[in-house]
């Protein structure tokens, strides 16, 4: 191993913590940071120049644009909240259009789990508008799906 690839290893060893960070913050209090948010993006494009994959930057960024135009509209919709959007738009960034579809899978199958856990009162649910709908944290979920990723060796080190 290279020194760029040990390097590139801490930076997802970082970004795993501030995503485990981010799904506790969201559990505790129903907010995702933009700071966090900016502190991933940031992340990833240390990420790319180091693990060798900037050439693909540019069709990172186009995946997570087109994700965040998709989910304003449910956001518009009151169907997520800002921080979710902000949230998926900077992990679809991180998994590019390479990873994209074990990523989507693997957020299906996490907030599955949550909203069972949330409907058998394992964890806590929001209520929320007129006729109460009830609302989990998605932070988990996602922060889940992506370390799965970077777990997986999709986005391994490519130099």
């Amino acid at each position: 191993m290279t020194n760029l690839t040990y390097s590139s290893n801490a930076v997802l060893a970082i970004t795993a913590t501030l995503l485990f960070y981010a799904a506790v913050s969201d559990l505790k209090h129903y907010q995702i940071r933009n700071e966090l948010v900016a502190v991933l993006g940031g992340l990833f494009l240390l990420y790319a120049l180091l693990s060798g994959r900037w050439p693909g930057i540019p069709w990172n960024v186009g995946l997570a644009l087109l994700m965040f135009a998709v989910m304003l509209y449910f956001y518009s919709q009151n169907l997520v909240g800002g921080g979710d959007v902000k949230l998926l738009t900077v992990a679809f960034l991180w998994v590019g259009i390479d990873c994209a579809l074990p990523f989507a899978i693997m957020l299906s199958l996490f907030a599955m789990i949550h909203a069972l856990a949330g409907k058998l009162g394992w964890v806590e649910v929001q209520r929320v508008g007129e006729d109460k709908r009830s609302r989990i944290a998605f932070a988990p979920s996602v922060a889940g799906a992506l370390i799965g990723i970077f777990m997986l060796g999709c986005l391994a080190p490519v130099n």
